[in-house]
This record gives structure tokens, sequence and C-alpha cells, in this order.
């Protein structure tokens, strides 16, 4: 048997026929029913009105061409572990992403003519002449046919040729086509921020059609934008460049603390300015980030640092809601005594904070000694009882019942009184509280009450055998996430001015919860680009982000995200150190058992490539 490489050597690349057929066939077969069902959940027909690029591409048509590309370069892939040979790659990765974008263009194109020949509506409601005529290019019958496998074979081979461009064309390429994607999709904001206050029409003309997208012109200064970016990158890799984030981590002792210092000051000053600049659309975007960066804060607490799935956190946001709201709203229900007084929103915050820790005793203390899926159906358990707690004839006299509470006033400064009707007041408000919120985690996760909480994620067992209350320890960080969201539902009931059980659906908190997986759990920064990500991009369950178009596609899209986060990257976006050696501790023994096995080997004399035998 022979020994295991313990350098990566470099094999010839294969014949170009030299392929896994099976391989080939069964990723080309997979790529033709993802494209199909994307046509038939009316992705394409429903995103054709927004332009990515004027006239040439817009959404609808991107939802189906970029997913040849990816299954182009996935069925190309190779995993090469460390010490183990690899071939260099050429023809045959190029071919087997053709064939496969080619097998995935057939299925539409069968789409095609099904679709012009027979009438499944009754089961299949997107059967339509308008996604025919779209799968057409407006070009009959056989131009849908033909140019369906011509597209999906050239977009496979772009995806697998992508193996033998080095690394900087990759770079560049990458950032090419996300500087033209990302200057399209955010052009909401960009034209916000540039003539909201600014006088800068003339670049926004120069960029945007006038009916939305990018123009022609516009769409080549955004390449070369994304080049440029791009090689700067390549060169920052290479250390032609300096690179502040590695000089930033490289930085320890008191010049780490006056870099901390200075990025927290940037980053406050930033967050004071810009609402400034924006216009009315914008803030309100930004306001509802803040929110769902104020619950996911809380959430990361539970489940980023203790480990506890809970999946009924809307619970707390919603106790937080329902009590701001009858505490401060005339119109509260009719079995409240008339003694019970119309409170201030800071007084009633009091109040809020109080309810909050009880309902986290209340739900944690039955449920604390469980683990895993029971503690996580339980908990969802607890969450569906609150809201139809609100929503029953019981508390009906007491929360409005189905009719909920109305009338909310907003929060009195004295000088100014924060109201929905003005997002950015909103927005200062959602952002001293999620200051307070990042103060709270970042001192936590630091305190001996952190380290407790990490250890019982690691494994319960060992932590409450080292002699830490595991009981307690989950408790307050139910009481902990319960206040955070409590913080977020007495803003949302100032900001909405009315409040009714729909608003707290259990969706509420696996949309949360997605927001802190994909971000990063246990990683606060992570919690805060997971929600400018997901919320502002997307939208939450019944707020629309930068792409309404996408509204109907959420869940599917979370759905999707979810899965790759979990496969391919489940530390998040941006991952904490101590999570990612958790989930990664098999890779890096094995990589660790390989370098001393080298280490041993160059000691023995053993000739480099090999590893002398045991």
């Amino acid at each position: 048997m022979s020994a295991p490489m313990a350098t990566n050597e470099t094999l010839p690349a294969r014949a170009a026929l030299d392929q896994e057929w099976r391989k080939v066939v069964n990723h080309g077969l997979l790529l033709a029913l993802v494209l199909v069902f994307v046509s038939l959940a009316n992705m394409p027909v429903s995103l054709d009105s927004r332009m990515i690029i004027e006239p040439m591409l817009s959404m609808g048509y991107l939802s189906l061409l970029w997913i040849p590309v990816v299954m182009g370069f996935i069925v190309s892939s190779e995993k090469v572990l460390e010490g183990i040979a690899y071939h260099a790659k050429g023809a045959r990765e190029v071919l087997a992403g053709g064939l496969v974008g080619l097998i995935g263009g057939l299925g539409l194109s069968l789409l095609v003519v099904l679709i012009d020949n027979f009438d499944l509506r009754d089961p299949l409601v997107n059967w339509s002449p308008a996604l025919l005529d779209l799968l057409q290019f407006g070009n009959g019958i056989g131009f849908g046919v033909i140019i369906w496998p011509v597209l999906g074979f050239g977009l496979g081979v772009f995806g697998g040729a992508l193996h033998i461009f080095t690394a900087m064309t990759r770079t560049i390429v990458g950032w090419v086509l996300g500087a033209v994607l990302g200057i399209a999709v955010f052009e909401t904001v960009i034209i916000d921020l540039l003539t909201e206050r600014l006088p800068f029409e003339f670049i926004t003309d120069w960029f945007y059609f006038i009916r939305g997208g990018l123009s022609q012109q516009g769409a080549v200064t955004a390449a070369l934008i994304g080049g440029g970016l791009g090689y700067l990158r390549v060169l920052a890799q290479r250390g032609v460049v300096p690179t502040p984030v590695q000089d930033y981590k490289q930085l320890v002792g008191p010049e780490r603390t006056r870099a901390n210092t200075i990025i927290i000051i940037t980053c406050g000053v930033a967050t004071a300015i810009l609402p400034l600049l924006l216009g009315r659309i914008t803030n309100e975007l930004l306001a509802n980030v803040g929110l769902f960066v104020l619950l996911a804060l809380g959430l990361n607490i539970v489940v980023g640092l203790a480990g506890i799935l809970d999946l009924g956190y809307v619970a707390f946001f919603a106790v937080g809601g329902y009590a701001t709201a009858i505490l401060t709203s005339p119109n509260r229900g009719d079995s409240w005594p008339d003694w019970v007084p119309q409170s201030h929103w800071f007084a009633a915050l009091i109040v809020v904070i109080l309810l909050a820790i009880l309902t986290g005793l209340f739900i944690g203390a039955p449920v604390i000694r469980m683990r895993g899926d029971y503690l996580a159906i339980v908990t969802l358990g607890f969450g569906e009882i609150i809201r139809l707690l609100f929503l029953s004839d019981w508390l009906g006299g007491y929360t409005g019942g189905a009719q909920g509470v109305t009338n909310i006033p907003g929060v009195d400064l004295g000088f100014v009184e924060i109201k929905g009707t003005d997002p950015r007041a909103i927005f200062y408000l959602v952002a001293v509280f999620c200051a307070i919120a990042i103060y709270v985690s970042w001192r936590l996760e630091k305190s001996r009450l952190g380290r407790a909480w990490m250890a019982i994620r690691e494994d319960e067992s060992v932590a409450e055998a080292m002699g830490i209350n595991t009981v307690n320890v989950k408790l307050m960080a139910f009481v902990v996430g319960a206040v955070l969201a409590s913080f977020s539902g007495a803003i949302f009931a100032a900001k909405v001015g009315s409040i009714f059980p729909t608003s707290f659906i259990i969706l509420v908190s696996i949309v949360i919860l997605v927001v802190v997986i994909v971000g990063g759990m246990g990683n606060i920064v992570g919690v805060i680009a997971g929600a400018a990500v997901l919320i502002g991009v997307l939208g939450g369950p019944k707020q629309p982000g930068l792409l309404a178009e996408f509204s109907e596609f959420k869940l599917l899209i979370y759905g999707a995200l979810l899965i790759f986060m979990m496969l391919k990257r489940p530390e998040g976006l941006v991952p904490n150190v101590r999570r990612t050696r958790e989930l990664h501790q098999e890779e890096f023994l094995q990589d660790a058992w390989l370098r001393s096995q080298v280490d041993a080997d160059e000691q023995d004399g053993a000739p480099s490539g090999e590893v002398a035998p045991a």
C-alpha cells in the first residue's frame, strides 16, 4: 500500500474524454431539474421587470443564467487534501462543465415544447404563455428550443473554465461580476445617497437608465471599477500593497485597543451622518435592518453563545410590543381598570424589561434541562402559546384580541416626538438601542458568564462536570435574550403605531435564526452583516428590502441559503474564531497530524514526497 504524500504533487491534466460520465450526467439532470423548478416557481416572469443592464439583462433571465455557471464549476471541482496528489485542470474540466450545461439547457428546451403543446395550468399555476414567451426570448418556439442548449453549453464551459484561469484572473472576474451586480442591486441606495442631499445627479444619470437598471456605459464603468478593485485585491494578497485588514489582525496590546477605538468612533460617526444624506425610503430600510439587528443580537446570545436552539424567540418580541402598546395607547382593551394610567414610553420600557425577565424565566425554567431537538420543539410550542394567548378571548379584553392595539403614540423626548412617519428619527432610536445591545453582548462574551455559555455550547456534560451550574447559566441566556428582544418590540410598537397578533408569527423566529446562522453565530459583527444582507436586500417576513420583487420568493431563498451555509460554510459570513475551530475540529486535527507526520519524516530522512513507513 502506497504511503500518503507529504506535499501536494501536481500531475498532468487528464484527457478531455476521460470523464466521470455518471457524475456529469447526474449533475446535468440535477441542473435541468433546478432550471425547470425555478421556471415553474415563476421567478423568471416575476423578476423580469427588474433590469440589471438595460436592455440586455433582467433579473428574471439572470435567475436562470447563473445556475449553469455554478453547476459547471461544481462538476469540475476536486477536493484537494494536504499531502495528496492532484491533476492539473484542462480541457477535461471545460468539457465537463459544457456537457452539464448542455443537459440542463435541454431540460429547458423540453419545458418549452411541453408548455407550447400542453395546458397543465390546473396543477401548475405558473404554466403560462408569459413563461413560454420569456423562455423563447419572444422569437418563437424554434428559437426557444435551440437557444437554451447553446446557452447552457456556453455558460457551463465558462464555469468549468474558471478552474484553468489563474488565481488573479478568477479574482478579477469575480470582482467584475460582483461590482456590476452590486451597483445594479443597490440602485435605490446609491441614487438616494448621491441625489437626496448631494449634487451628484450626473453620476447616477451616467450609471442608470431612466426606467431602472444599469445603462450600457454604466455597466462598462462598473465592470472597470470592479476589475480595478480586483487587481488591487490581488496585489494585496501578494504583499505589493498594504492590506488594512491583515495589518489590523497583527496588532496586539495597546495598538489593537487604539485601532478598535478608531473603528468604533468611525462607525459611530458614519451611523450619525449617513441617515442625514439618505432619503425616506432608504432610512425606512435602515430602520427595519436595525430592528432585526437588535433581535438577532439577543438570539445570538441564546443560540450563538449558549448553544440553545430557541425557535420561540418571537415570544419575547411580542411581549415587548404588546406591553408597550397596552401601557402607552389610549385604545387598549376594555377590561383594563381606569386606575391603570397611560404611561410615557420610557416609563413603559421599565415595565417591559421586568415582563421580559419574567417571560424569560417562565419559558426557560420548565425546559432548561432539555437538550437539542427536544428543547427546540418545546420553545417552538411556547412561542405559539404566547401568540395565541394574545389572540384569545380570555385575554382579549386586555390585549384587544384579533383587533390588536391601535393609536400607539411615538416616543416623546420633550423636544421632539419620534414616530413611524419619521424613519430617520426611528433609525436613530434603533441605533442607540443597538449600541447598548452590542456593548452588553461584547462585555458578556468576555465575562465569566460568557465563557460559561461557550463551555455549555461546546459540551454541556463536560461543563457541568467542571462545576458550571448549567441551569442558572442557561436561564441567564434566556433572560438576557428576552430583554434585548423586548427592546425591539417596544420600538416596533412606537414605529408602527399598532400591534396585532399576526405581527408575531413563528416565521419571525425562523428569519432571525437564519440571520444569526448566515451572519456567523457567536460573532457580533457577523450578526450585523447577516441582517444587512438578508433583511436589507431581501426584506423581513413582512418588511420589503432593496429587491422588493423577491417578496414572494423570500422563504425559498432563505431555505436555499440556509442549506448552502450549513453544508459549505457553517461558521457564517463573518466567522467567530472559536466557533470555527469547533465546527472544523476534525479538519484541524487532520492537518495537524499531516504536518507532524511530515516533520517526523524529515527528521527520519525520508525523501520529499513520501512518508516513511511505520
